[in-house]
């Protein structure tokens, strides 16, 4: 018998299993089974495929029609744009209604959901937010039936929340009560009893999903969440598969045992080969810088033929050549020796070095002649694959894996169809050459994986049974079916850039994203080798990433997410919400997030944390990480509002949008028994946003930020320092009642902004001497940002709060003063001494109206400063007062001096400019008019 490996055609692979023998509905028609609905879809897919307009797309992928054809379940899901979804909103989407009544507050309830779930552990990705945790957000923001969308779907994971809000025991799952009409109930603290009491939040019913990745591999796999076949079909069809492809391929992991007896090949520790730069002896890497014994690699080892001492930085790599079977052409590559085979026999483990039957069966496999198709494409150039090709000489896809178990892949697709091939595609991007090895509970290899979001070749490479494998993965997808409520009706899914999505205009309900994050990882390099087994990948000139390769820098991903912000702001319903999930610790990302979302014409209402339980490698390694997910709620204003706006005067405008953006501000922010200040309600927080949205409307704000306070104290209520609506103050009053204090958030001191922020919080406590001030000031200016100039606190104090020296005022007056600003002093007698002597010297938080001289000196000051920058020569300015740049900008604008801004912006640190949102904004606002004004 031959022992190539062969096709093993079962029957025909462009085929999926038939999910109903009857008759099926899909959007609004009625077919005789499951097989004529795809037929009729297939068809339809096939002749718009053949369009060239079609074709032009943008975020269209890159592939064959038959490949397209072969991957793609249409209606449901297309591995290019999806012809249907207008039908899909159609049928099961409800027309906006500006009658309508709908309000929620945004989501302010930090969440927890861990990712060990057997639905969300059914394929790996790159990156996942938990399905749970997506559910409490679809379950407080729509109704049942609602469409929800996704433009960054990844896994689909938007998808199985949407359709598992209609599962009982897994929203219960979440900590809420189902009723038997269907109402969900959540736990409220009752403000007058302090007990917990149960209100209806909800209703109990799954939401159709909308999904859209520019990625194939991501689209596939959100398919497979979404739209797959039931267990019984997939595991017997799958398990049928790997049993021929075991009966084809399970010599290639034979191994015998010390009595003789033979036994299967559990993985086998593979090393680099290196030399040594003194004698030129080679150096396996293994049996030189491990020690075996105490589980760890040396950081310097000696030489074994002439004992030099050596690290991994001195000894070169070795190469040899050898002849690519698959490409018939001779190839260079970084020698590689297995070093420990892990076998098991009658169900025991052992390990031992490889003898001389196990590299004669490595001979016989390697020059062994692969019959079924696998991908042999060239790797990308890009930022993540330079270190597998310049340090092993890997190139190719093929490269990336053993040659066992690139056969094992290769027999499993020849027989797998689109639903089984997730099998194959869970195994792998992760079962490959990139598989590093850890020592665990005293055994070497125990443990281990690729380093995730890179194509990094470890020295130390662990080689797992890909037969072993693939069972795991079927276990794995099968436990995840077991555990769905799926409708395939529920959820259509699209392959296209989400800034070119075409919909029909307010329509959506909802929506939430997890969208690329700048450089943080590079999709389409990363899913090029799952997509070269689909053969088909992503065109990524619309990718929102930052890439030096794609020549994409932080600007380039602000305008690729405002353009997929804008088409989103364009489909949704006003007065409804989006969340976007925030991972990343770099602040010029965060601020260029929140700046695309503006510019589309979202208002920021809340920051939560989600804490996914198990976090990335960086955020446990990497002290500065953040450790939990940021989620933003913004919200498109609704249309009563906006029309209003259009026809109102500038001050009307202010009002109006304050009384809209209040009613989307959460109420109550718990922590514990007590409160947390809501900080969208502080009044220097809302004059920034009516600011903000005043400049992207190109309307004038007619009041200084003094006035606006003012106004704003006369027009709506003021607690702690918030302001709310009237109706807001009842619900906020019990509940302040009820609780032990008011937390206020705390502030990392890195510029003076927020050093001015610190001195604010601190003094409103109690108003304190420099003295007093002093020390713990300073505690805090670790984190000082080294390119922004360093204020001394005397400077602060003097230039925005007060002090008390009591000159010119007669005792009553002295009583009266201190008895607003100094509240600790209440109730001294106005003529005691001592009133004075405690009084003396100390700063304080000027009320508004004495506020407003004191920041007029302040601007001036700030503005001479600015003037400085406007006539520097140089190229970069290295120390900068960033508030005297934001005061500048300000006033450039208000001038329409859009070419100052965009100049004093060049001569700034880079990264003082993009982590800064207010000079973003005017940075941005000031190119786009400078644009618009054909001065460029």
């Amino acid at each position: 018998m031959s022992n190539k490996v062969q096709s093993l055609d079962l029957d025909n692979p462009n085929q999926p299993i038939q999910q109903q023998d009857g008759p099926v509905e899909c959007l609004g028609k009625t077919f005789e089974n499951d097989q004529a609905r795809r037929e009729y879809y297939l068809s339809i897919l096939a002749e718009k495929l053949k369009d060239p307009e079609f074709r032009k797309i943008e975020g269209f992928p890159i592939g064959e029609d038959e490949d397209i054809l072969n991957l793609s379940d249409p209606p449901y899901y297309t591995a290019c744009p999806n012809p249907f979804i207008e039908d899909f909103i159609a049928l099961y989407g409800h027309p906006y209604d500006p009658n309508e009544i709908y309000m929620r507050e945004p989501f302010a309830t930090d969440i927890s959901e861990g990712k060990y779930d057997p639905i969300y552990r059914m394929h790996p990705y790159h990156t996942k937010v938990p399905y749970k945790a997506i559910m409490h957000y679809i379950l407080h923001y729509t109704n049942p039936g609602d469409l929800v969308f996704d433009g960054f779907c990844g896994t689909g994971m938007t998808g199985i929340a949407a359709q598992m809000c209609g599962d009982k025991d897994t929203v219960e799952s979440l900590g809420y009560k189902v009723l038997s009409d269907g109402s969900i109930l959540q736990k409220s603290k009752n403000e007058s009893s302090r007990d917990v009491e149960w209100i209806s939040f909800s209703k109990l019913g799954a939401r159709r999903a909308i999904l859209n990745d520019l990625s194939t591999s991501a689209t596939f796999i959100a398919s497979n969440y979404n739209l797959s076949s039931g267990k019984s079909s997939f595991e017997k069809k799958a398990n049928e598969i790997l049993a021929l492809v075991r009966k084809q391929t399970e010599w290639m992991y034979q191994t015998k045992h010390t009595d003789g007896q033979s036994a299967e090949i559990e993985y086998v520790i593979w090393s680099d080969v290196y030399t040594c730069p003194e004698c030129m002896g080679e150096i396996v890497f293994w049996e030189v810088a491990v020690d075996v014994e105490k589980g760890k690699v040396l950081e310097q080892f000696d030489c074994p033929h002439c004992r030099s001492i050596l690290n991994k930085k001195k000894i070169e790599s070795q190469n040899v050549t050898s002849f690519d079977l698959s490409e018939k052409e001779n190839i260079t590559q970084r020698k590689q020796v297995p070093v420990v085979l892990n076998y098991s026999v009658n169900g025991r483990r052992y390990t031992k070095k490889p003898d001389q039957n196990d590299i004669d069966l490595l001979h016989k496999v390697n020059n062994e002649e692969i019959v079924s198709w696998h991908p042999t494409y060239k790797m990308p150039v890009g930022v993540n694959t330079s270190q597998p090709l310049n340090s092993h000489g890997f190139d190719k896809v093929h490269h990336f894996y053993t040659r066992r178990n690139l056969a094992v892949l290769a027999a499993f697709r020849s027989m797998a169809k689109s639903n089984e091939l997730s099998v194959l595609t869970a195994v792998a991007f992760r079962i490959t050459k990139r598989y590093g090895l850890t020592y665990q509970s005293g055994v070497w290899g125990a443990g281990g994986g690729p380093t995730n979001g890179t194509y990094y070749i470890p020295s130390l490479m662990k080689e797992l049974n890909m037969l072993n494998m693939l069972e795991a993965s079927i276990k794995k997808q099968v436990q995840g079916r077991e555990n769905k409520c799926v409708e395939r009706l529920n959820s259509i899914i699209t392959t296209q850039s989400t800034n070119f999505l075409s919909a029909q205009k307010e329509s959506l309900d909802y929506v939430f994203i997890d969208p690329p994050f700048g450089s943080n990882l590079n999709y389409s390099e990363l899913n090029f080798m799952w997509e070269s087994w689909l053969k088909i990948w992503t065109d990524n000139k619309n990718e929102a990433i930052e890439n030096k390769i794609q020549l994409k820098g932080i600007d380039d991903y602000r305008i690729l997410m405002t353009d997929c912000l804008k088409v989103i702001y364009t489909l949704l319903k006003p007065g409804r919400w989006l969340t976007i999930e925030f991972s990343n610790t770099s602040a010029s990302v965060w601020n260029n997030i929140q700046t695309s979302l503006l510019d589309a014409g979202f208002i920021v209402s809340n920051v939560s944390a989600l804490d996914k339980k198990k976090g990335s490698f960086k955020a446990q390694t990497t002290p500065t990480a953040v450790k939990q997910d940021l989620v933003i709620s913004a919200y498109k204003p609704n249309g009563g509002f906006e029309s209003r706006f259009v026809h109102e005067s500038n001050e009307e405008g202010i009002w109006d949008f304050i009384r809209t953006h209040l009613g989307y501000l959460p109420v109550v922010k718990r922590d514990g028994d007590g409160l947390l200040k809501v900080p969208e309600r502080d009044p220097r927080i809302l004059f920034d946003q009516v600011v903000s949205y005043f400049v992207r409307n190109m309307r004038e704000v007619p009041l200084s930020s003094q006035d606006f306070q003012s106004g704003l104290y006369e027009r709506f209520s003021d607690r702690d320092g918030m302001i709310f609506l009237p109706e807001q103050v009842v619900q906020y009053d019990k509940a302040r009642m009820s609780s032990s204090q008011l937390r206020q958030l705390d502030i990392f001191v890195d510029d003076e902004a927020s050093a001015i922020e610190w001195l604010r919080q601190l003094l409103n406590e109690k108003p304190q001497t420099y003295q007093d001030i002093h020390p713990k000031f300073i505690n805090e200016l670790s984190g000082w940002k080294k390119a922004e100039m360093q204020l001394e606190l005397a400077k602060l104090l003097d230039q925005n709060f007060l002090k008390f020296n009591g000159l010119g005022l007669v005792p009553a007056q002295i009583h009266s003063y201190l008895s607003t600003n100094f509240k600790e002093l209440r109730g001294l007698e106005k003529d005691d001494l001592q009133l004075l002597k405690k009084a003396k010297d100390r700063w304080f938080v000027p009320d508004p109206n004495n506020e407003e001289q004191l920041q007029a000196l302040r601007e001036r000051d700030l503005l001479k400063q600015f003037e400085e920058y406007k006539a520097f020569v140089g190229k970069k300015i290295k120390l900068v007062r960033l508030e005297a740049v934001r005061a500048g900008f300000k006033k450039a604008w208000q001038d329409r001096e859009y070419v100052t801004i965009i100049q004093v912006a060049e001569k700034i640190p880079g990264d003082l400019l993009q982590e800064d949102q207010k000079l973003l904004m005017w940075y941005d606002q000031a190119q786009t008019r400078y644009s618009d004004s054909n001065l460029f």
